[in-house]
């Protein structure tokens, strides 16, 4: 989501996350190709309850500098008490955002009273330019109308969107027709995620290392142009790419002057995920479990646990990215890494950059 707190800095980094993820269900009527969770249609039974959930809000807010909180799923509006889980977040003084789906459950009334409740913006998935494409991601024909109309409805609500896209094979060629189209949307963030292949994603197409640069480039060119801003998520060599051109990563819309939080945050470094039932992850992408909530403090496991203090020390990187010039404002996906290789120090295998070799990535034959 949107990083709200610009007073971040790579000083925080040690001691609180600047986005915290609490995945308040599992629960989800979509059946969506490269869902990380494997969502499911009721909700778990372990899921944490009231009085837990907010006992893990008032712990969020007692981080030395207050992360932003994301509400995510499954779909959190499957979850019955979401509404009081926003108000008392709001409260507690954090800056809420919701991920809703594109289901029945996404109507103006429930924007309007996620509003009331405290929630700041939206994260809104949009994985193709027609019907066809992102219904056929979604797994429900009407899922591409439905995400039309619930940015229409943020729009009319005044509530800021980041809208989410999900690159695979199946989409990757779309990226110039997706920008022209969130041109209309009036958003305030466009973020591109980059397949790791977790949950159902371990079926879906990644792209290749070259294909990630051809895309990159065509984001570099939005980002310039566009209405809006324009980031990647498990994608942080974007950073190199745009740095290698002389460009600002954190630039707003037109290349304005920053407004968004350092460079250098990633999976377990200004980031924190926490499950449907209390585990505690570095990131929804990455699944290693450090602990879990409520027998162990969120606190103390971001700042003390030994693999969430290893995310946070480029030197101790593996490969390519271990000596890799960029590697303070990038790091590689340690997800993907994770993933592919079993060692989430190791070199993102889906950047192909050579260190110290100048502004062209070599291709992989």
């Amino acid at each position: 989501m949107n990083e709200h707190n610009s007073s971040y800095t790579p000083q925080d980094f040690g001691v609180s996350p600047l986005m915290f993820y609490y995945e308040v269900t599992l629960a989800c009527d979509l059946v969506c190709k490269h869902c990380r969770a494997s969502s499911q249609a009721d909700p778990h039974r372990d899921e944490l309850s009231t009085a837990r959930a907010t006992a893990l809000i008032d712990q969020v807010a007692s981080f030395p500098r207050r992360p932003n909180l994301v509400l995510t799923g499954g779909d959190p509006l499957k979850r019955a008490d979401l509404f009081v889980l926003i108000r008392h977040a709001a409260e507690a003084g954090l800056h809420v955002a919701l991920t809703p789906s594109a289901t029945p459950l996404a109507t103006f009334e429930a924007f309007q009273r996620a509003k009331e409740s405290g929630v700041r913006v939206l994260g809104i998935s949009l994985d193709g330019a027609e019907p066809e494409v992102h219904d056929a991601f979604r797994g429900w024909e009407g899922s591409f109308q439905r995400t039309l109309e619930m940015l229409d409805g943020a729009r009319r609500l005044q509530l800021p969107v980041q809208v989410n896209t999900t690159i695979t094979s199946r989409n990757f060629h779309q990226v110039d027709a997706l920008a022209e189209l969130l041109a209309e949307q009036g958003i305030a963030m466009w973020s591109v995620f980059f397949l790791v292949p977790v949950g159902r994603g371990v079926e879906e197409q990644r792209i290749s290392p070259e294909q990630y640069e051809m895309v990159f480039e065509r984001l570099w060119h939005h980002a310039q142009r566009q209405p809006y801003g324009v980031k990647t998520t498990e994608a942080p060599h974007y950073r190199r790419f745009v740095l290698q051109r002389g460009g600002d990563p954190l630039a707003g819309p037109g290349c304005s002057s920053p407004a968004r939080a350092p460079l250098g945050v990633g999976d377990g470094k200004g980031v924190m995920f926490v499950s449907h039932v209390g585990e505690i992850f570095p990131a929804g992408f990455l699944p290693l479990g450090c602990g879990r909530f409520p027998a162990d403090s969120v606190v103390d496991v971001y700042q003390n646990h030994p693999t969430f203090v290893a995310l946070r020390d480029v030197d101790r990187l593996k490969g390519r990215c271990g000596v890799c010039e960029y590697r303070r404002v990038c790091g590689g996906s340690r997800a993907r890494a994770f993933a592919l290789t079993g060692n989430f120090m190791q070199t993102d295998p889906d950047c192909n950059y050579v260190p110290g070799s100048g502004i062209k990535p070599i291709a992989e034959g």
